[in-house]
């Protein structure tokens, strides 16, 4: 027995440190010195542990339950060749590296980490250089990304990647990251109940955010700010859009959000502030947008004719230039109850509600919509006669577009 005993020390003693208590240690000037290399050696349940250096590496496969850990922000430099990193397995957490350099292509996503048919894995505190698409999730299930880093510099959107890629994705939760110049800042395609939270998509050539097919989730407190359309979320229903922030996206078609074909959703507690068009609608219904700041756009609202049985409720309105736009003499849908800054009726019975309705579409509205051009006239004399005469009288604007419950004072 003692023999025994003393044999077992004897290897224990001998064993690289790098290799012992489920441990894989890889550093440059160490026994192991690839971060593949240690994957390879690794057994179900290890932690690869990579020291601070640059790692010169492409098409890291990892196909085993395992955690990597950067210590000291190691660099992974893919030299542009291709993928990064390409995870196959299941509970794999990936943690603590800059990435740097993925391949590009017009017929191949080239991810810095692209994770397929995996579900329950963990991809934080990762900061993405330079890369084509960022993160690129394809078939997972319960997976986690968050406070990761992303950016990439290419300013035209057909050779550009998107930072966060969901394609038939279930139940993720993506959360207090930060992506910047990329095609989409985070991407949506078939995918169901998704968290996404607390992230900011600044800069980015089309959509902070673009959600398309995809149908259960939530996105609350998200800043989408300075991109090229904004946000769009498109043939999807049951979305639930909470708090998030759409800031200055600005441009000849651009939007701080963009509904199209969305059903049964709700946006609520939002600040939309300078955007060309704060919420555009088209073909959407049974919407709840209440309680929200849309304040300093040049359109408010643009809504649809096709679009029916949405409910706009006290909502503030706040020096726009133009409050709602549409392009139908009916209205299918509610405008009750909202503040409009805009607004010159009056309050006789002090119930802080005013005691005329209020007519959101100005003639001038239209006027542009058929001669773009006299946008010049926009704040002239005779263009305010013109609303107001149009106000008390209505010829051209929808006679039922119309909130009976105006209030008197901002919404808190």
């Amino acid at each position: 027995m003692k023999r025994i005993i003393y044999i077992v020390a004897i290897l224990i003693f001998l064993t690289p440190v790098s290799l012992i208590y489920g441990q894989i240690t890889v550093s440059p000037d160490g026994p192991i010195t690839s971060i593949q290399e240690a994957i390879d050696q690794a057994i179900s349940g290890d932690t690869i542990r990579v020291e601070a250096g640059t790692y010169n590496e492409s098409d890291i496969s990892i196909k085993k339950p395992i955690t990597i850990l950067g210590i000291d922000r190691p660099v992974i430099d893919g030299e542009g060749k291709g993928f990064i990193m390409l995870i196959t397995a299941d509970s794999v957490t990936v943690s603590g590296f800059d990435i740097h350099n993925t391949g590009r292509s017009y017929i191949r996503d080239y991810a810095a980490i692209m994770i397929e048919k995996s579900k329950d894995f963990v991809i934080e505190d990762n900061r993405l250089d330079n890369v084509f698409f960022g993160i690129y999730l394809a078939e997972t299930d319960r997976g986690v990304v968050r406070n990761n880093e992303i950016e990439s510099y290419d300013l035209r959107e057909a050779s550009s990647g998107n930072g966060i890629h969901l394609w038939s994705v279930k139940n993720p939760s993506i959360e207090n990251n930060t992506v910047k110049g990329m095609r989409d800042g985070i991407y949506l395609e078939f995918v169901e109940n998704a968290r996404i939270t607390g992230n900011v998509s600044i800069e980015n050539n089309r959509y902070g955010l673009h959600y398309m097919f995809s149908n259960g989730g939530v996105y609350h407190d998200n800043t989408f700010r300075k991109n090229g359309a904004g946000v769009a979320v498109m043939y999807s229903e049951n979305v639930d859009m909470k708090n998030n922030r759409f800031e200055n996206n600005w441009g000849p078609s651009s939007y701080g959000l963009l509904l199209k074909d969305i059903r049964n959703s709700t946006i609520e507690g939002n600040r939309f502030y300078r955007n060309t068009v704060a919420i555009y609608s088209e073909s959407s219904s049974n919407v709840q947008i209440r309680r929200n700041d849309i304040e300093l756009n040049g359109w408010a609202v643009n809504i649809k004719s096709s679009s029916a049985r949405n409910y706009f409720t006290e909502n503030n309105f706040i020096e726009n230039s133009f409050d709602v736009r549409t392009d139908s003499p009916r209205n299918n849908n509610v405008f009750e109850g909202n503040y409009w800054s805009q607004y010159e009726g009056y309050d006789l019975d002090r119930d802080g509600i005013g005691d005329v309705p209020y007519r959101p579409v100005s003639l001038f509205s239209i006027i542009i919509d058929r001669q773009p051009e006299s946008l010049i006239l926009m704040r002239s004399m005779f263009i305010r006669l013109l609303d107001t005469a149009e106000r008390i009288a209505p010829v051209l604007t929808p006679k039922t577009l119309i909130d009976e419950k105006p209030k008197m004072s901002r919404i808190q």
